[in-house]
């Protein structure tokens, strides 16, 4: 199975993640959180005071955090300028102004560009907002997953620290309407995704369901 890429995108706490490294795992593929690359940038410009609110002054600071991740699906670490932030990034201040800050088209660009070349030849699962509409558009399996307000909100006060379902709940809808508003790569899903929705499913059914995607498509 070579040359292989599998789009996985929609909103967080549609279960992208675990289903993600599922399918990579069963597949003997790579693993790409494009999300995680956003959250790295999103924790650097907090860590060094950046004004979130001034798209001028992320874009003219967005080439300088030098990112590394780990690209299997046992093995996705994240570390800025040599510190390992895995943890950090997943914290509800980051969660709070990762909009904000993937919004900005200079830092769209950047990461776009790591995106392609971490893709490379293929062979991996990637996912993300954009990847079937912007960072691979080729690619030959596209999946949009999606959940119902509830199960998303639970979802992701699991995976983070410090917030509630009810908190998750009102971010999560502030995040989807800056998301698939924002100018530079909106949230959308591609013309030949397939949709997905995990409301009701359980990981492995959802990995299940995509497995049989790959396999239809390829």
């Amino acid at each position: 199975m070579t040359a292989l890429v599998i789009a996985m995108d929609g909103p967080s706490g549609s279960g992208k993640s675990s289903a993600s490294r599922g399918v990579a795992r069963a597949l003997g593929l790579r693993y790409l959180d494009t999300g995680a690359m956003y959250r790295a940038i999103t924790w650097w410009m907090l860590h060094h005071g950046v004004d979130l609110t001034s798209p001028a002054e992320i874009a003219a600071r967005a080439a300088e955090p030098e990112l590394t991740l780990g690209v299997t699906p046992d093995e996705s670490s994240v570390t800025v300028d040599g510190a390992d932030v895995t943890a950090a990034i997943r914290t509800a201040a980051v969660t709070a102004a990762v909009s904000a800050v993937s919004a900005v088209p200079e830092v769209r660009a950047r990461l776009v560009a790591e995106q392609r070349a971490l893709i490379g030849s293929g062979d991996i699962v990637v996912e993300g907002r954009d990847i079937g509409t912007v960072v691979a558009p080729q690619a030959p399996v596209k999946v949009y997953l999606t959940a119902s307000p509830e199960a998303r909100a639970r979802r992701r006060t699991a995976e983070l620290t410090g917030t509630t379902v009810e908190a998750q709940r009102a971010a999560m809808a502030r995040r989807d309407t800056l998301d698939s508003t924002r100018k530079a790569d909106p949230l959308v899903m591609a013309a030949d995704a397939i949709e997905l929705d995990t409301t009701e499913l359980n990981l492995e059914e959802v990995i299940a369901e995509v497995l049989r995607l790959v396999k239809e498509r390829t």
